[in-house]
């Protein structure tokens, strides 16, 4: 049993999904673990050089989290070949450009999503990554909820009986700028960056739907643009261009129907930041983040509609919360996990670039419901 080193090329690590979840609670947390066990005993311990453009930025965080390598240039950093793995966080309009580069250099890529702003282009990466014979990956953090996690056991046994519906409902208020700072970058509102709910959120909805519920087969969306003016980092006013809220509902394989509301223009009166409510001819179960409750038929109390009384009923004591039998790591550090194993040792792995491909494709056919005013059906994808 030997320890062995694995290169990492991380770029993008300075944004806040790419240090929060990825630097630190992923990369810094396994190295501080003793690195990734494999089946043969052995341990991979992640050794992760940090890309980015601000120099001041990239060695700062290197010295805080105890990182020996970083640097400015990616072109560089992607010719040492002791450095087997290529991730990127950084903005979604330039990924497919640094991922094109990566597999040309050889590089095992792993990236957030959307993987593209375009099918083309999602797809033109994943066919590259195919032909140069690289393992590839891409993040489908949700599937990794322990909120999400619970669903799939009640789905997986026979809970649910058969699942009807799906509701969902995602989003909080994130300030415009100007008298209260913005809880995220200013080139999400902006589509000619890349911006936009649809893009960013539907992506995830993908995997989510296709994992857990039944393979979506049509969707209708439509989206707004509800906030026309915001701030920049720099409190300069721009135009949104870029849709912040949408309401989608699709039809999945099955006859399961689901209706997902997004938003970063509502105020939070539910549970979480992001809750599925599922119904089935057995049972219905509601989960967030972390928690799910849920509600056998045996145990469904008899509604009546009088609208001349004014409600006794408490409904949500009539819910039952799910055990904590289940220990859960973090999500994101259980995925690179799961892709270092898969690179290292060629643990079956299926969250590929095809399923990031899924989720730009799915993007694609909401805001073209949108545009068009009609259902779209969503094809498989050829590569």
């Amino acid at each position: 049993m030997t320890t062995q080193r694995l290169g990492v090329i991380m770029n993008g690590v300075t944004g806040r999904m790419g240090l929060n979840q990825h630097l630190i609670r992923s990369i810094v947390a396994i190295r501080d673990q003793g690195g990734v066990l494999l089946g043969n005993g052995d341990r991979m311990m992640p050794d992760p050089i940090l890309v980015g453009r601000d120099a001041d930025k990239v060695e700062r965080l290197a010295k805080r989290f105890n990182v020996q390598r970083w640097t400015t240039d990616l072109d560089k950093a992607l010719t040492d070949k002791n450095d087997t793995i290529f991730f990127d966080a950084a903005t979604t309009q330039a990924r497919p450009t640094l991922l094109t580069k990566a597999i040309n250099a050889g590089k095992h890529v792993y990236c957030e999503k959307p993987i593209a702003t375009n099918l083309d282009e999602a797809v033109a990466v994943l066919r590259l990554a195919n032909a140069k014979g690289v393992k590839h990956g891409t993040v489908q953090d949700k599937l990794f909820l322990p909120g999400l996690k619970k669903l799939a056991f009640l789905r997986d046994s026979g809970f649910f009986g058969r699942m009807l519906s799906v509701r969902g409902e995602f989003g909080y208020w994130v300030f415009e700028g100007g008298w209260q700072e913005a809880q995220r970058p200013s080139w999400n509102y902006r589509s000619e960056d890349g911006g936009g709910i649809i893009l960013d959120m539907v992506c995830h909805w993908r995997y989510v739907l296709d994992n857990l519920f039944g393979e979506v087969e049509s969707v209708s969306c439509t989206g707004t643009t509800d906030i026309p003016e915001r701030f920049d980092e720099k409190n300069k006013k721009y135009t949104a261009t870029a849709d912040d809220s949408a309401y989608a509902t699709f039809r999945l394989k099955g006859g399961v129907i689901a209706h997902i509301n997004m938003s970063w223009v509502t105020r939070v009166y539910r549970d979480d930041l992001v809750t599925f409510q599922v119904d089935g001819t057995h049972g219905s179960a509601v989960a967030g983040l972390t928690e799910c409750m849920i509600q056998a038929r045996q145990a469904t109390p008899r509604p009546v509609w009088n609208p001349d009384e004014k409600r006794m009923h408490d409904f949500y004591a009539d819910w039952q919360k799910l055990p904590e039998n289940v220990v859960y790591d973090n999500g994101f550090k259980e995925q690179w996990e799961m892709f270092i194993r898969h690179v290292c040792e060629d643990a079956p792995y299926k969250y590929t670039l095809l399923e990031g491909a899924k989720g730009v494709q799915l993007a694609e056919c909401a805001l073209q419901s949108w545009r068009e005013r009609r259902w779209i059906d969503v094809a498989p994808i050829k590569v």
